[in-house]
């Protein structure tokens, strides 16, 4: 894509586009801290991980916190729905309000440009690829990758480094 730049400087070159299929410039968050996670809705982690992302959003959205759900399907298949689907079930089940992309690839070739980004910006013990669903990567108020959870990680156990970003004491 033409607005991409060939080499981003921050998570704000990046547009990636919504569940309608809209394109959102990421430049919109500059100045918000970011948990970006690829979600499912099938997987064994889904429950645990929308209900303490929901549960986060709701204590800081209003102090800077945002986070932006991809769907993806390449995890055990458990993400086949429609983008209609998938935002149907995580709005109504789990009160998700913050906002639910367009369905990418974030590992291969055709993975999303924005994923090949957070890849190279936190590879390291993880090597690059993705592992599974609800990987996370925290975002600073200026787009720079400041970390990568695994799946496992429990969204509540990362609310320190939440606060410690949103710089609230």
């Amino acid at each position: 894509m033409a607005s991409q730049s060939s080499n981003p400087q921050s998570i704000h070159d990046f547009t990636v586009k919504d569940a309608k299929g809209n394109d959102v410039e990421l430049s919109k968050y500059k100045g918000k801290v970011l948990i970006i996670v690829n979600v499912a809705s099938q997987c064994g982690l889904t429950n645990s991980n929308y209900t303490e992302l929901a549960q986060l959003y709701e204590k800081y959205k209003n102090q800077g916190l945002e986070i932006l759900a991809f769907p993806c399907n390449q995890f055990g298949a458990q993400e086949p729905g429609t983008n209609e689907e998938i935002v149907e079930f995580a709005c109504t089940r789990f009160k998700a309000e913050y906002p639910i992309f367009d369905k990418v690839d974030v590992n291969g070739s055709n993975a999303a440009p924005v994923y090949k980004y957070l890849k190279s910006s936190k590879g390291g013990l993880f090597g690059d690829g993705i592992k599974w669903n609800f990987s996370k990567f925290l975002v600073d108020k200026d787009g720079k990758v400041v970390d990568r959870y695994a799946p496992t990680t429990s969204p509540l156990s990362i609310e320190k480094d939440v606060k410690k970003l949103l710089g609230i004491a």
